[in-house]
């Protein structure tokens, strides 16, 4: 089968749709989504307009404000597992980035904006059903090659993929890992904390309570807090937890005791940790400070997103056989590895791997680009994974 995709990969029809994609802006709006000018839309055209071209039974949801997941099927017999090719549509912002949508090939690579994070991904994903297709007979089950919207940001598309969306058995998503294969990774939740005051004006501060003040005490006992956490007993596979505070905002100008201040918190967690437990802790953390500072009051607000951290087991047959496949397709052993951020992966409901042509060093910045080799490598790999994947029963 190794022998079979590399010689039939159509590099052209791979490098025209990567190409398509860069040229398609998808920038996640991070918040502020414009119902009439959904964010992704336009790739979710192309996206649709690809598969059904291909010949797949091609559907999409409404998720948010306008923004649809997409998906096309390549029916099976129906006696085999259904898996699914899962990617994102949006990207990152674009700001500095000089040309962004303007796909470059230069030195066996692809650059621009979404080139590796994750266009890559989806343009492999079109020629594995090419290949499929050009094969001229059924599998056992189905194939779904599934575009959501929002990874960047709150997930919200694989969170409604994973809960309303068609049943899958097994599922890869190609985020950059540089084709190691990554069944683990932590959660992260984002979560919004405020302190409250009173206010007065500056020139009579004693008349007020100033809340940046407050959280001034907070922010300096959350250092401790990510301090403590770093040292904690690591999960064998994910590592430690970590806490970082990425944001903060408060108060209206300097004549003016601030009544408001609130920080963003990042909080990554590792198998166990759920929001009940991360809540009490931090809770548990900050009590003294009511203790000991006057009039202290405060919240923390639910979280913004709550990705579970990603822990399939590595007997699972989409892992095992994904590492039989890229023994097969590249002479080499399959490098595992824990996947340093949060992906969609764990929202799919179902035994799910990354692995994925690119570097993650190459994700967010503003000289982002994609080998091409490796990518067809990559579509080498699903091939592979997917024709023995259908000789694979259900029961794991």
């Amino acid at each position: 089968i190794g022998d079979y995709t590399s010689m039939q990969i159509n590099e052209n029809s791979l490098i025209e749709d990567l190409s398509a994609m860069v040229r398609t802006p998808s920038v996640n709006p991070f918040g502020t989504a414009d119902p009439k000018h959904p964010a992704e839309e336009a790739m979710a055209q192309l996206l649709e307009s690809r598969m059904r071209e291909l010949g797949l039974e091609v559907e999409s949801a409404d998720v948010a404000d306008g923004r649809r997941n997409v998906w096309g099927r390549l029916k099976g017999r129906g006696s085999g597992p259904t898996i699914m090719l899962a990617g994102h549509l949006d990207t990152v912002g674009v700001g500095g980035y000089d040309e962004p949508f303007d796909p470059v090939i230069k030195d066996g690579c692809i650059y621009g904006r979404g080139s590796c994070d994750m266009k890559a991904g989806l343009a492999a994903y079109l020629e594995v059903m090419r290949l499929l297709i050009a094969r001229g007979e059924k599998l056992d089950g189905d194939v779904i090659l599934a575009g959501v919207v929002d990874e960047e940001d709150l997930m919200i598309g694989s969170h409604h993929f994973g809960t309303q969306g068609p049943h899958v058995d097994y599922a890869i998503v190609a985020e950059p890992s540089n084709l190691a294969i990554s069944t683990t990774h932590r959660g992260q939740m984002c979560m919004i904390l405020r302190t409250f005051g009173k206010s007065t004006h500056s020139s009579v501060p004693e008349n007020g309570i100033n809340a940046i003040y407050h959280m001034g005490a907070v922010i300096e006992t959350l250092q401790s807090y990510a301090t403590s956490l770093s040292q904690r007993e690591p999960d064998p596979l994910c590592g430690a937890p970590s806490f970082s505070i990425g944001a903060i905002k408060g108060g209206e100008g300097p004549s003016l005791v601030p009544d408001f201040c609130q920080i963003e918190i990042d909080r990554r967690t590792i198998p166990g940790e759920t929001f009940e437990i991360v809540a009490e802790e931090l809770h548990g953390v900050l009590a003294p400070l009511a203790q000991s500072i006057p009039d202290f009051k405060y919240e923390l607000l639910a979280p913004s997103l709550n990705c579970p951290p990603l822990k399939t087991d590595m007997t699972s047959p989409v892992a095992t056989v994904l590492a039989k496949a890229h023994e097969t397709v590249t002479g080499e052993a399959a490098d595992f590895m824990t996947f340093p951020g949060s992906t969609d992966a764990p929202n799919f409901g179902c035994p799910t791997v990354i692995c994925g042509a690119g570097d993650l060093a190459q994700c967010h910045s503003l000289d982002e680009y994609v080998s091409i080799e490796q990518v067809k490598t990559a579509v080498s790999l699903y091939l592979e994974t997917i024709l023995q994947l259908q000789t694979q029963t259900l029961a794991e």
